[in-house]
Parts: C-alpha cells; structure tokens; sequence
C-alpha cells in the first residue's frame, strides 16, 4: 500500500480493460488522447496489452478504490518479445483491420496512423536492445500521479526482472513528454542515441538504477 490508499499487485486477466483505457488517457505525450480516436482500443493493443498476454510476469499494477489508476510494463528480452509480437500479436490484429493506403499517408487520420504501426511496427533500434536488452513502460492516471506510485511501481519491477536476471534496461519516450524524460533520468537512466523524432531512447545497467 502507498499512504494507505494503493495497492500494488501483479496484473490479472481482469485488468486488461484498464490497460485499454489508461493508455488511451495517457496516449498524447502523457495526456489525454480519446479525442483523437474513434476505435478507443488502439493504444492499448499496440503499447500495453500485448504485455498482459505475453509477459505477464514482468506487469504491475496499481489500484485504489476507483479501480486500476496505472501500470509497469516491460519484458526481460526486448528481441525476443518483438519476434513473439510478429509472431502472434500483430497477425491477429491485422486480421481486424485494413492497412490504410499509402498513396493517401498525409491525410490518414489518428486511427489509421495507429493501424499502420500494427502492419509496420516500430522495432527497437538493435544497438539499444543489445547493450540494454530488457524494456520497461509505464502509465499513471492524473490521480495517480506525484504520490511516489511510480517510483513504488518500478521498484517492484526492477525487483522482478533482477530475478530473472536482466542486466540493462531501456525506455522509449515520445521527445514531447518532458515529464516522462525527466522520469527517467531522474532513476538513473541516460539518453542514447539514435536520436529520431518520434522517440527518445534512454538506458541504464539495472545495478545504478532505482
């Protein structure tokens, strides 16, 4: 418990639900981003749920009276978990939804920008995943925020994955959440490149982080 108000567990089935929506509510660079999209499932079936389904012993959660306020997230080996993905995951996505034509990209809309992802993901950049193979995210509602539930949360992460036997760990933040990057350089991590425009990287050997 956190201040006697949080409790922090393992993810179950039952809050898959939660991870739909806070990815959502967390989507635009850490605000809220349900006005930009019809379907309200596709950030979390790119940027979460697929860890509940295929590394659900690397993902927490937190939880008070209202229900699940946020999550960590991550898996031990970064290319493994992109193969299980291209294996797995991204078919049966592809299986709902047309791939948005290329001749009309400029004018795509948020959805069909998201769906493009799931027939072209984004991979980790090999040099990043080599020197740090492990990766972790994670996600707080508003009301869960600047209470210490996110530092609470990553420590028993890295607690996790140390018994599993990860070495370095790495973060992907989008270069507009400023509150994210901070987050994470504040835990030891630092900026690595390639630096592209969609994605700051950031790493650290699990023994300096905390």
């Amino acid at each position: 418990m956190i201040e006697g108000k949080y409790h922090l567990r393992p993810l179950a089935g039952r809050d898959i639900d939660a991870l739909y929506a806070i990815s959502l509510a967390t989507g635009l660079s850490g605000g809220d981003a349900s006005a930009l999209y019809d379907d309200p499932t596709l950030m979390g079936a790119i940027y979460s749920v697929p860890y509940a389904v295929l590394s659900p012993e690397t993902a927490f959660v937190a939880e008070d009276r209202s229900g699940v306020a946020g999550y960590v997230i991550g898996a031990l080996d970064t290319l493994a978990f992109e193969a299980q993905l291209e294996a797995t995951w991204w078919p049966r996505l592809r299986g709902n939804y047309a791939e948005p034509p290329r001749a009309t990209q400029t004018l795509w809309t948020a959805d069909e920008r998201r769906i493009a992802q799931i027939y072209h993901p984004r991979r980790t950049p090999l040099t990043v995943a080599e020197a740090f193979p492990s990766h972790v995210h994670i996600n707080l509602l508003p009301r869960a925020q600047r209470q210490g539930i996110g530092t609470a949360l990553l420590s028993i992460w890295f607690e996790r994955v140390r018994t599993l036997g990860a070495s370095g760990i790495h973060a992907g933040v989008n270069p507009g959440n400023s509150g994210a990057l901070a987050f994470w350089q504040a835990r030891g991590m630092t900026c690595l490149p390639p630096i592209s425009e969609t994605t700051v990287w950031l790493g650290g050997a699990i023994e300096y982080l905390g």
